[in-house]
């Protein structure tokens, strides 16, 4: 008779599963109540909170109430109904798909219902068995999750490493000579965890020699990055040499939503071929008109953008003077390394969460190599300089324990 298949999950509940009794409900899955802003509360107190993507403070600017208000009340959450190619299909999709690639000086785009589904389905629609993918290490979920429904090979380089980065699209290039395929690079505009920019200048150098598409994720950048927030391939002055570039809504722009950019050829095809967009249901339209008034913002208020980096400028100088490690960040992302284990860590955000009202997220192994900790931080638009203070005397306080062993013995207590 064949094993259980759920004798595997009872005995092995994975690297984070296994902390679900003593993390769920506030290390993970915690309950940030209130408006979403600079101060929230959490376990019935307010705290700084520095987990929030709402980079430009738009997910409750008083014009974008307005506007997501007036749509659901018009529409409703339900229309259009059914998906973009039977029934699901309107003028303002359309205006939003051309809005988008103007903004990011592209041909043409297509609007996708959430960043994590589309790029899945985007991967799988842009390779075959005979092409071969080259991608960073470091890359989102999302796109490790694509990768690995290709059929083909693929090759993962060291993070920015671009002596590394050759190594394999050479492999690739070899490879695909027997397969007969193309190559798909793909990178990110900028890294979530650690806050450093995709090495995009130095990648779309390498098309002089080898032959490669390369696709983009732009989560992050898009509207913290470039002139009116244009993105990183802007920044860097290379989104000419980005062939399909990928933003979402979910962070700048504070929505729902995602799209892909590039060349009108491009874009049809993965219209025509995405499975995750053929066969599911069309976004809201209250979520299309936010999404043009946001997008709106983001040309015609370059303040939003100004003080967002204003912000992220004061906490990360005031970080560095106090002896805080920031490895190499060069986006708003703020990550603060640290050295423990993760017992240690969940007695340290208790701390800092319980006792000195900040609220930022907590990075630990399997994301990162075990015996470090991150604490993420991501500025805003809304935060101000005393919420900057009161986080780096915070911070200077947990380390001080941590490095004298106080929470390792508090969470030795605890087990």
């Amino acid at each position: 008779m064949a094993k259980d298949l759920f004798e595997r999950i009872e005995a092995d509940k994975g690297p984070l599963g296994k902390w679900a009794k003593q993390a769920e409900g506030y290390y993970v899955f915690p309950k940030l109540e209130g408006p979403i802003s600079n101060r929230m509360s959490f376990n019935g107190k307010k705290v700084v909170t520095w987990s929030i993507n709402d980079y430009l403070g738009l997910a409750n600017h008083p014009e974008v109430l307005k506007v997501d208000g007036a749509a659901a009340a018009e529409h409703g959450m339900a229309y259009p109904m059914g998906a973009r190619m039977m029934s699901g299909h309107t003028e303002f999709h359309e205006q939003l798909e051309k809005e988008c690639a103007e903004f990011v000086e592209k041909d043409a785009a297509y609007l996708v219902n959430f960043g994590y589904q589309g790029m899945v389905s985007a991967i799988d629609a842009l390779v075959t068995k005979n092409d071969i993918i080259v991608y960073d290490m470091d890359t989102h979920a999302c796109i490790i999750d694509g990768v690995r429904l290709h059929a083909g090979k693929r090759f993962v380089y060291k993070h920015n490493d671009m002596e590394s980065f050759e190594k394999n699209i050479k492999r690739a290039q070899r490879m695909a000579e027997k397969t007969g395929g193309g190559i798909l690079v793909i990178s990110e505009g900028v890294f979530g965890m650690r806050g450093e920019q995709g090495r995009l200048r130095e990648i779309v150098a390498f098309k002089k020699e080898y032959n490669f598409r390369l696709l983009v994720d732009d989560a992050h950048g898009f509207g913290t990055l470039g002139k009116d927030g244009k993105g990183t391939g802007v920044e860097q002055g290379v989104q000419d040499e980005i062939d399909v570039y990928f933003a979402t809504f979910a962070k700048s722009m504070a929505g729902i939503g995602a799209f892909f950019a590039g060349n009108k050829e491009v874009i049809q095809y993965l219209q025509y071929n995405m499975r995750s967009q053929m066969f599911a249901k069309s976004l809201p339209m209250a979520m299309v008109k936010g999404a043009l008034k946001r997008l709106d913002m983001l040309r015609t208020m370059p303040e939003l953008k100004e003080t967002l980096w204003r912000n992220t400028n004061a906490l990360q100088s005031g970080l560095r003077d106090a002896g805080f490690d920031l490895g190499t960040t060069q986006t708003c992302i703020t990550p603060v390394f640290l050295k423990g284990d993760i017992p240690e860590a969940m007695a340290m955000v208790n701390d800092l969460r319980e006792n000195h009202g900040i609220f930022c997220s907590i990075v630990v192994y399997p994301v990162i190599p075990k015996g470090l900790i991150i604490l993420r931080l991501i500025p805003t638009t809304t935060h101000t300089q005393e919420d900057i203070d009161e986080t780096i005397t915070a911070f200077s306080a947990i380390r001080e324990l941590l490095e004298n062993g106080t929470y390792k013995k508090i969470a030795a207590s605890m087990v």
